[in-house]
C-alpha cells in the first residue's frame, strides 16, 4: 500500500487581506501534494488540531510527515528571544501543531522531512534557535531570497560526510533554489546540521539518531520535476514512510 503522509497547511485566523481575507483559512501550495504523489505517496493535508489527543490520534494514523514551509515567520519567544525585526509571525495555532507533533512525530520514529520554514520548526521544536534575519545578522552572506523564479536554482551547499543527507544525495555538494530570510542559529541539541552554504547559513539539520528526521532549508517542491537531486528527497521521505 501507497503510505500515508501528513502534510501541514498554512493559517490565517482571519487577519490578513491574502487568502481568506477575515474567514479563518487552510491553505498550500499543491507543489507539496503533487510532490507525494508523483513519488508514490499519499497526501493527507492536516488540520492542525487543537487538541493533543487529536494530533496524537492524526499521527498514529499517517505513515510520514511533512512539515512545509511558511511566510509567517515563528514568534521569536519560542526560543527565548525578543522580536528584534518587523516582519510578519506565524499564527499561534500554526506554531503550536507544528512544535508539537515535530515532538510527538519524533518519539513515535514517525519519517519527517522539513522544508523551509519546517526545517525551522524543528530545530526549534528540539530545543535550537534562529537567526532572525540573515541581512542583518550575517557577515557578506548570499542571497537567499533569490530575484529569479524558485524554479531556478541559485546557490550550492556543501553536504556533511556521513550524514543522511549525503546518502540520500549521493553528493558532496548540490545548487539549491533559496526563498528565505531567516535560518538555523543555534542548533538544537539532539540534531546536527547536515549541510551549509559559503556564507556559513546553514542549510541543512538532522538527527543521527533517528532512521529519517531531516530538515531542508530550500524549496525542492520546487525542483523535484526537473532535478534528480531534489526528486530523491521526496523519495526517501516516501521510501521511508513505506519502510
Amino acid at each position: 500500500m501507497k503510505p500515508l503522509i501528513g502534510v501541514t497547511p498554512d493559517f490565517n485566523a482571519g487577519d490578513r487581506k491574502e487568502w481568506g481575507g477575515r474567514e479563518a483559512t487552510f491553505f498550500l501550495r499543491a507543489r507539496y501534494i503533487r510532490a507525494i504523489e508523483d513519488l508514490g505517496g499519499v497526501p493527507v493535508i492536516l488540520p492542525l488540531a487543537e487538541d493533543r489527543s487529536d494530533r496524537r490520534r492524526l499521527l498514529n494514523d499517517l505513515d510520514g510527515l511533512l512539515l512545509t514551509g511558511s511566510g509567517p515567520d515563528l514568534a521569536p519567544s519560542l526560543y527565548g528571544e525578543r522580536r528584534r525585526y518587523k516582519f510578519r509571525v506565524m499564527s499561534r495555532r500554526r506554531a503550536d501543531f507544528e512544535l508539537d507533533v515535530a515532538r510527538m512525530a519524533a518519539a513515535s520514529r514517525l519519517p519527517v522531512l522539513g522544508i523551509c520554514g519546517g526545517m525551522q520548526a524543528m530545530n526549534v521544536a528540539f530545543g535550537g534557535s534562529l537567526i532572525q534575519d540573515i541581512t542583518a545578522q550575517v557577515d557578506s552572506p548570499l542571497p537567499h531570497q533569490q530575484k529569479a523564479s524558485a524554479t531556478e536554482l541559485s546557490h550550492a551547499v556543501d553536504v556533511a560526510p556521513h550524514s543522511l543527507l549525503r546518502r540520500i544525495l549521493g553528493q558532496a555538494r548540490i545548487r539549491v533554489n533559496s526563498s528565505h530570510h531567516q535560518s538555523v542559529k543555534r542548533v538544537a541539541p539532539s540534531l546536527v546540521a547536515s549541510a551549509v552554504a559559503s556564507d556559513g547559513v546553514i542549510e541543512a539539520i538532522e538527527s543521527p539518531k533517528h532512521r529519517f528526521l531531516l530538515g531542508v532549508q530550500w524549496h525542492p517542491e520546487f525542483l523535484y520535476d526537473r532535478y534528480a537531486f531534489h526528486r530523491k528527497l521526496f523519495q526517501a521521505l516516501v521510501k521511508a514512510a513505506r519502510a
